[in-house]
């Protein structure tokens, strides 16, 4: 019997702490090549819509899910099936906007883990939707936040987020009126936009700095000016064949130039020990994230377990036999 699981339930049994175990153990066995991932993929849809999916299995867990969502008239939906690998059957259908938020904000989150300095201190936020609290919130569980700084476009929201997160997370959080001035000092810097054009200026970027930049998954979008990119003496992603089709924020700041893919790693590399992270605390650090499925099945696999546990959700009689 297939379980579905709505965005409540999700919400009641997924937290940071357990997307930050999901992603790390996930990437750790990506690297070993346990877990195998298709990149996205894309229909666009009659007047301006677009139909996104990916998939992943693992292994060692047995399990295949993919993520599937449509953006239609401005609005998201998304879902995650998983399957079990043995029987072929549809264990859950998850809905998974929250899903996604926080395992999207947990991939920078173990990214700062590894790439981060130790005594880094400050963060900016660029952006103040879901996604952007989901990035402050992983980067304060990995490091020690003494403060933080976030600019959105809009000054409402921008104070309105600087005064829950502040809430949530104990510290002091800034709303200040220019995205150079949420970035400048900072030790930590993550984009959650929708910008088609930079909205981080490499000049801004303090020596030491670690960048995560999580908008911009088309080859025509980008976050970061030519400058951010040229000063990152690191830089990861979460798919190299995924970021070569959507990734605006190298595409366009390689120019060109294939000779720069090289010098790319991917996360699961670096968690897995097989690449060295960040080699001196002056170094500029980038993981440039467009999110891969991997994430989104270790998600499901603990959501489905806690959902089992707890006795939540409710069955479809999906494939049934009728007498």
């Amino acid at each position: 019997m297939t379980l579905h699981i709505n965005e409540a339930e999700v919400r009641s049994l997924f937290n940071m702490e357990l997307a930050l175990e999901c992603v790390e153990e996930i990437s750790r066995k990506q690297s070993t090549g346990e877990v195998v991932v298709h990149a996205r993929r894309r229909f666009e849809l009659p007047h301006g819509g677009f139909f996104h999916y990916m998939a992943a299995a693992d292994d060692t867990s047995g399990h295949v899910a993919m993520k599937q969502y449509t953006y239609v008239r401005g609005q998201l939906k998304f879902l995650v099936p998983l399957y079990d690998m043995a029987t072929g059957d549809l264990l859950a259908q998850i809905e998974a906007d929250y899903l996604g938020q926080l395992r999207t904000g947990a991939a920078s989150g173990v990214a700062t883990k590894y790439l981060a300095r130790e005594d880094a201190r400050t963060a900016a936020i660029i952006g103040t939707g879901g996604q952007a609290r989901a990035q402050l919130e992983a980067v304060a569980a990995v490091r020690k936040l003494v403060s933080a700084r976030v600019y959105g476009r809009d000054p409402g929201r921008r104070d309105i987020f600087a005064k829950e997160m502040s809430e949530r997370l104990g510290i002091p959080v800034d709303a200040p009126a220019s995205p150079a001035a949420a970035v400048r000092g900072a030790d930590i810097v993550c984009t959650a936009t929708t910008s088609a054009s930079p909205v981080v200026c490499g000049a801004d970027l303090a020596v030491g700095t670690h960048v995560n930049a999580i908008g911009a998954n088309h080859a025509h979008k980008r976050e970061l000016d030519d400058e951010a990119i040229a000063r990152a003496g690191a830089i990861f992603v979460d798919s190299i064949e995924q970021s070569r089709q959507e990734a605006g924020d190298l595409i366009l700041g390689f120019h060109g130039d294939e000779a720069r893919w090289s010098g790319i790693h991917e996360l699961a590399q670096l968690v897995g020990g097989k690449i060295p992270g960040r080699t001196s605390d002056s170094q500029i650090t980038l993981f440039k994230s467009n999110g891969i499925a991997s994430w989104d099945l270790a998600s499901a696999v603990k959501i489905f377990a806690l959902a089992k546990e707890q006795g939540l959700g409710r069955p479809l009689p999906l494939w049934q036999r009728t007498l």
